[in-house]
């Protein structure tokens, strides 16, 4: 938890952008990056709702701010419980559980993969993607479990940044989905920009010059009457929250994505997650280093996701 105060815009003073009037308040106490970064990720808030920072304030608002701690310079191996899947001289792979972050930033504490992993690995992860970011060639959101491969030598993460971003793999995601689409598969091409307002947010655009290619491949593998369904995501580029933009975008949004258009009384008759109902559940590739080798890393869904899936399957059909 960073450091959090008020500021009230002065009787009299003209209407002025948030971001402009609190770096005024601010002014040497705080950096710009850090007040960038409460704005992203909606720490600015008025009656707790987040504002963007072109939001006009006028006399009298009360503002909200929750500044961001300074973020640590390493990674200290902290002793968390993982579930390794697969591990040699070079890489190794572990199921994430949901709830758990990657890897230090903005508000985290010792209690990332990461920290995890280097107590793990003895603090033998690579160091070529950043002191903060061992042995990370790709992530997965807080909330999201599974399948995550890290790298434990400079030689296997430069191979697997290049693999990852030429889409040299396949990736399999399981996720449980608000409604049931028509036909049973599919293909959404919609290209995946930065919210306008919310920079912690992606959006879906039909516009080929706004965002970046996004590609994902959909399957139905179970329905739940015609109130829910167990949907197998296979992305074919990694854009940020792409499944979670992608089934949203279509009108079907992941289970606990409140985010994405997720709403609770869409399915009275369930407890709805409090978190977004999304699992790596393969990874398949060729190993980075040693010739010849495929490594095809799977893990179950947990146990919360397995539970809704069940009780979706007793309430729908």
């Amino acid at each position: 938890m960073g450091e959090a105060c008020t500021y009230t815009h002065p009787d009299g003073a003209p209407p002025s952008r948030a971001d402009k009037a609190l770096a005024e308040f601010f002014g040497a106490k705080t950096s710009r990056t850090k007040m960038e970064s409460s704005f992203a990720e909606g720490k600015v808030r008025i009656g707790g709702k987040p504002i963007a920072k072109r939001f006009m304030l006028h006399a009298g608002d009360l503002v909200e701010i929750e500044l961001p701690d300074s973020p640590e310079t390493e990674v200290k191996p902290v002793e968390i419980p993982v579930e390794i899947l697969y591990e040699d001289n070079d890489v190794v792979a572990v199921n994430k559980p949901a709830g758990m972050t990657v890897h230090p930033g903005s508000g985290t504490g010792e209690d990332t993969l990461c920290h995890a992993m280097m107590h793990h690995c003895g603090g033998n992860l690579s160091l070529a993607g950043g002191p903060l970011r061992p042995g990370i060639v790709h992530r997965l959101d807080k909330e999201t479990s599974g399948v995550m491969l890290m790298a434990k030598t400079d030689d296997a993460y430069y191979r697997l940044v290049e693999m990852f971003s030429k889409h040299e793999l396949y990736k399999e995601y399981a996720a449980l989905i608000c409604g049931v689409p028509t036909v049973r598969s599919g293909i959404i091409t919609k290209n995946i920009a930065r919210h306008p307002l919310f920079k912690t947010k992606m959006c879906a655009s039909d516009d080929i010059e706004s965002g970046r290619d996004a590609r994902t491949e959909w399957f139905v593998e179970k329905a739940f009457g015609s109130r829910a369904a167990l949907v197998r995501c296979n992305i074919l580029t990694g854009r940020t929250h792409q499944i979670r933009v992608h089934m949203s975008s279509m009108g079907f949004p992941i289970i606990g994505d409140y985010t994405y258009a997720f709403q609770k009384n869409k399915l009275k008759d369930i407890m709805a997650p409090e978190r977004v109902m999304l699992h790596s559940r393969r990874l398949k590739l060729e190993h980075p280093t040693l010739r010849g080798k495929t490594l095809d890393l799977s893990a179950q869904p947990p146990k919360d996701f397995k539970m809704l899936a069940e009780e979706l399957e007793r309430v729908y059909g």
